[in-house]
């Protein structure tokens, strides 16, 4: 690494960071994607297409399934308002996170580390790996029952035949940053295409689906649909996503200028806007499916994934239903395995400077996600896993608050961002939707250890 002159890090100091860049976020890839100087606005857009798809696979992850489906058997279309809500806040955080990478060139890991104490800091690296730790049980989960539902595979051969995605990504890591979000993306669109279909099958009534997109004070009056809203709302922002985009958005060699990084920063928000959107859809498309087929048919209990499987196929009238829900399913889980291993090296690199080892990282965490799915699933079978999941979801809901408090506290900060900090209305915007996150993360908590 090129060391600074003294006036330099006088200068850096002067924006407010405590100590100077020590390291590129991602090295391996940092700036390796050109970005065309000249040309059409749209030409340069396509440049920066990629790391907001990587962000959205973490919000249609296994670990979200399981709530949009309890929400459509049992309260049909009305909580797709919900998912609208909590898609619009995810959009606003991830163009601050991609913001703060463009402008400071440091990923959230790195700002938390310059900024805070080392006590704080190692603090936010300890919660945040274990949020990463229980998003990867979600995926080990997720793929294992997609696995079991497809070919028969048991649950506990499956969970073990997770680990061996570790050299899938390790050679997807060697092949080039663009090669990961080109496979992502093909996912994401089998994953939309799955449930395109399976809408089709389904015949919902569109009418109820427009309406479901109004807010009704039924989520509010109802303490059954007010509690699944708040699970929808307060897992729906995934804290490693934040971390995540903040780096990758720094694979693409925008000008190190005012404007170059203006264009950089309309491109990068348009471009996790529209992959948030397919996020939308298939989230969207999970509760309706379950509207649709359990809730037109009376089957107000469905929330688990082997249900949905089992009950699509005589609903739908065909045996495509539950098939195309479980290829979905395995999808996403792959899906998030990829993005789950870049946030793994960000967080620590970001916090510690420690650099490991891609599929060295990639194994520890797995075997941080699947000796307790291992032993759970060999003592308690399916029931355990489902709990695995709930489990998994409560350690994230703990976690979004510690990522999001810094993320908005940082790109509001006129030393640090310069004349790119968020203008007044939209700090007081994230900081509203930050106190919503962080109150209904806590009503959520408080109803899964009281009841």
């Amino acid at each position: 690494m090129n060391e600074e002159s003294p006036a330099s890090l006088i200068q850096r100091n002067k924006q407010g960071w405590r100590m100077d860049k020590e390291s590129q976020s991602l090295p391996e890839v940092y700036r390796s994607i050109k970005v065309p100087t000249s040309g059409s606005s749209f030409k340069k857009f396509l440049a920066f297409v990629g790391p907001g798809y990587l962000v959205a696979v973490g919000y249609m992850d296994p670990g979200n399934w399981a709530t949009s489906i309890a929400g459509g058997s049992q309260f049909g279309y009305t909580l797709l308002s919900v998912i609208l809500i909590s898609n619009l806040m995810a959009i606003l955080l991830q163009a601050l996170a991609g913001k703060l990478g463009i402008v400071t060139g440091r990923d959230l890991a790195q700002a938390c580390r310059d900024h805070y104490s080392k006590p704080v800091a190692m603090a936010l690296w300890v919660i945040c790996e274990l949020a990463i730790a229980a998003c990867d049980l979600a995926e080990v989960i997720g793929s294992a029952i997609a696995l079991q539902l497809l070919f028969g595979i048991p649950l506990i051969y499956g969970v073990l035949i997770t680990a061996v995605d570790v050299l899938l990504v390790l050679f997807l890591q060697n092949k080039g940053f663009k090669f990961i979000e080109v496979l992502v993306i093909v996912l994401i669109v089998t994953i939309g295409g799955c449930f395109a279909i399976e809408l089709v099958l389904a015949k919902p009534n569109m009418g109820e689906i427009a309406r479901g997109f109004i807010p009704n004070s039924q989520i509010i009056t109802n303490p059954g649909m007010l509690y699944i809203a708040i699970g929808i709302l307060g897992a729906t922002v995934m804290p490693h996503n934040l971390y995540l985009h903040s780096s990758i958005v720094q694979t693409r060699a925008f000008e190190n200028t005012e404007l170059g990084k203006r264009q950089a920063i309309k491109f990068a928000t348009w471009d996790s806007t529209i992959a948030l959107f397919f996020a939308l859809f298939i989230n969207a498309a999970i509760l309706i499916l379950s509207a649709a087929t359990f809730h037109q048919a009376g089957m107000t209990d469905v929330a688990e994934l082997n249900d949905a499987y089992k009950f699509l196929t005589p609903l739908l009238g065909t045996a495509a239903g539950s098939i195309l829900f479980g290829v979905a399913l395995l999808a996403s889980g792959q899906n998030s395995t990829l993005t789950g291993t870049l946030a793994g090296q960000i967080v620590m690199e970001g916090f510690l400077r420690i650099r490991l080892a891609p599929w060295l990282r990639r194994l520890i965490t797995r075997l941080i996600a699947i000796i307790p799915a291992v032993i759970v699933t060999a003592l308690y079978g399916e029931s355990g896993t489902v709990d695995l999941l709930i489990l998994s979801q409560v350690i994230l809901s703990l976690q979004l608050s510690f990522a999001v408090v810094p993320l908005v506290q940082f790109t509001s900060d006129k030393q640090k961002m310069g004349v790119f900090a968020n203008k007044p209305w939209m700090k007081w915007l994230a900081w509203f939707v930050t106190v919503i996150i962080i109150v209904l993360n806590g009503f959520l908590l408080y109803g899964i250890f009281f009841g």
